[in-house]
């Protein structure tokens, strides 16, 4: 998922292109699917950001699918209706540049052949003790932060997932995440 105007970040570049320690975040998101369990990778991109349309447009290891640009869920919502896009479904925002495999692998091996849709929640109290930003709280659990890694299933059933790993708790949204990001790299 990286079609976000990225406003709050308040970068000279896309948010999927701002860079950390110098690799764009979605080439760092990329990274970390590609030697995953994932077999195949879309990038779901939007009017709010072309150059970053442009951009994966020009590699061979990403399919592009444009959607309007109205928020993750929606764009999500819109991508699923392709029709090479099949349920179970990964999604992962372009903003979590620490993404690994492992990560990623451990997602999947927890959903496993579950039908239910997911969503990957980290502790709000983790976010704030690595100083990142806390977003965004579930509803009717607001100590859990949404990653912005899902699992979208094919039952109408929804789980939500914890993990306590740091990887997934950095999101990128101003710049004093990306400078998070970045001390994790080294």
């Amino acid at each position: 998922m990286c079609g976000g105007r990225g406003t709050r970040l308040e970068s000279p570049y896309e948010k999927p292109l701002h860079p950390i320690a110098g690799t764009p975040m979605v080439d760092r998101v990329l990274a970390g699917l590609e030697v995953s369990r994932i077999e195949t990778a879309f990038a779901v991109v939007s009017p709010n950001a072309p150059e970053t349309a442009d951009y994966l447009e020009r590699t061979d290891a990403v399919r592009t699918i444009e959607t309007e640009g109205e928020g993750y869920v929606t764009d999500l919502l819109s991508a699923l209706e392709d029709p090479a896009v099949e349920p179970p479904v990964l999604s992962v925002a372009a903003d979590l540049p620490l993404l690994e495999d492992a990560v990623v692998d451990r997602v999947l091996a927890i959903h496993g052949e579950c039908e239910a849709s997911r969503t990957v929640c980290v502790p709000a109290a983790l976010k704030r003790r690595l100083g990142v930003g806390v977003d965004t709280r579930l509803e009717d659990a607001p100590h859990l932060a949404p990653t912005g890694v899902n699992v979208v299933g094919t039952a109408e059933e929804s789980m939500t997932q914890v993990s306590y790993d740091p990887r997934l708790a950095v999101n990128v949204n101003r710049l004093e995440d990306a400078r998070i990001a970045e001390d994790r790299c080294e």
